[in-house]
């Protein structure tokens, strides 16, 4: 009995050193519902696949909050090794001084180089240095989309194979469906996103000075130019005669789709995988209205959704473990199984190959949008938006467009108070910022 209780100590204590052999992987991350299922997922299957590290996602809020969370645990000393930060974050991430570690510097460190080429474009180019080096790796990236109930349009009488094009067109279905007795026709979430800079970018208008921002700090806007009023004069008299319903800041809009209350809405194709489990209705995406005597609209949409940062002041074995987390969940595979998943875009082109190859699109009409709508070639008006201070500039076009909705103020004064207060905070970025 002594020989066994000893053999039996051991073994735990065996067990044990492999426990704590094993090197463990910090990474904070903003996805909820359906989605913290996938990046818990990733986790554990990359877990499972080698014995030497141990990843473990930590939900850290909305993208706000958890890119606060980092910033606050960076100037703490207590940051993790991977905190994934939305696109609007991406200027503040690579002026921040010391802060990150180059993905591709990693990579290459630990014998594990990324092929650049293999991303889609418009993915890889947002997120690439001067230098051509990567400064994250592309995970949830997405592009926005239009998203309708496809019974709510039997009802009304529309065809459901073919959603409105254009704005004229939605008008018209907008009208058809108030008449069929539906209280929102139509509604939309992250309205700077969807309305103005996602507008913008199809219609191949420009942001702001400086190509979008790409070209320097010494950046202003441009949101208030003839195109983006007339779209909030639509929107506005849109909104007076019941056709669009204003629900809230961010994400706000998406329970009201959901739930079947609004027929249309605007939002990420991220969103496809929360719609499709909680959704009681049929519902397909489609691509973003446009107006059609507009000169080369449509023209691309931007990126969106988020990338992962690997943070400066680790030790070189923990870099290794986040190098072979990153290489495992960029595996072709892998990353065609997260877009079909989630709704994202498959991030590299073998992955959208095999995804097209499986039938899932034909099985998922309007699944294959947001890739559409990126793979086009994108123009300097169209290739992404890097800003500093983007997060304040995103929350002064909510205050600003609301009060359009409230009576408060016209459109063009709207828009003039975004350009005029986001350039100060443009400024503000630049001094600060400037070598």
């Amino acid at each position: 009995m002594k020989k066994l209780a000893i053999a039996t100590l051991v073994g735990v204590n065996v067990l044990s050193a492999s426990a704590l052999a094993q090197t463990e992987i910090q990474w904070w991350h903003a996805m909820d519902g359906a989605l913290n299922d996938w990046v818990v997922d990733l986790a554990d299957g990359f877990n499972a696949s080698q014995k030497d590290y141990k990843v473990v996602p930590v939900y850290k809020g909305n993208y706000d909050q958890s890119m606060t969370a980092g910033v606050a645990a960076v100037r703490s000393g207590n940051a993790p090794d991977i905190l994934q930060v939305f696109e609007v974050g991406t200027a503040s991430m690579i002026y921040a001084d010391g802060v990150i570690k180059s993905v591709s510097e990693m990579m290459e460190e630990n014998n594990m180089p990324l092929d650049i080429d293999a991303y889609i474009p418009a993915v890889a180019s947002y997120y690439t240095a001067p230098n051509g080096k990567l400064l994250s790796l592309p995970f949830n990236s997405s592009t926005t989309v239009m998203y309708y109930n496809k019974d709510a349009f039997k009802k009304a009488g529309l065809d459901p194979e073919a959603p409105p094009k254009t704005w004229e067109e939605i008008r018209t279905a907008t009208e058809a469906l108030k008449a069929s007795g539906s209280k929102c026709p139509m509604t939309t979430t992250w309205f700077g996103w969807t309305q103005l800079e996602s507008f913008s970018s199809w219609h191949n208008v420009p942001v702001a000075t400086k190509n979008n921002g790409f070209d320097g700090l010494d950046v202003e806007l441009l949101l208030n130019s003839p195109l983006q009023v007339r779209h909030l004069e639509n929107l506005s008299d849109m909104a007076k005669n019941g056709l669009f319903v204003y629900k809230g800041r961010a994400d706000a809009g998406s329970p009201a789709f959901v739930s079947g209350e609004c027929a249309i809405t605007f939002g990420s194709s991220g969103a496809y995988s929360g719609i499709k489990r909680d959704a009681k209705f049929d519902f397909a995406e489609t691509t973003l209205p446009y107006y059609d005597d507009v000169e080369g609209a449509p023209q691309n949409t931007v990126i969106g959704g988020a990338t992962l940062w690997v943070l400066n002041g680790k030790p070189a074995e923990n870099y290794k473990g986040v190098a072979k987390f990153f290489e495992y969940i960029s595996q072709p595979k892998i990353a065609a199984q997260s877009h079909m998943r989630t709704g994202y875009l498959p991030v590299t082109k073998e992955a959208f190959e095999i995804t097209e190859k499986t039938g899932f699109y034909d099985e998922n009409p309007g699944a294959d949008v947001p890739v559409e709508q990126m793979i086009r070639q994108a123009t300097d008006n169209t290739r992404g938006i890097r800003l500093g201070n983007m997060l304040q500039i995103r929350t002064i076009m909510d205050e600003e467009t609301e009060q359009v909705w409230t009576g408060k103020q016209t459109p063009k004064q709207a828009l003039d108070n975004v350009v005029e207060r986001g350039n100060a905070l443009l400024k503000r970025f630049e001094r600060t910022n400037s070598k």
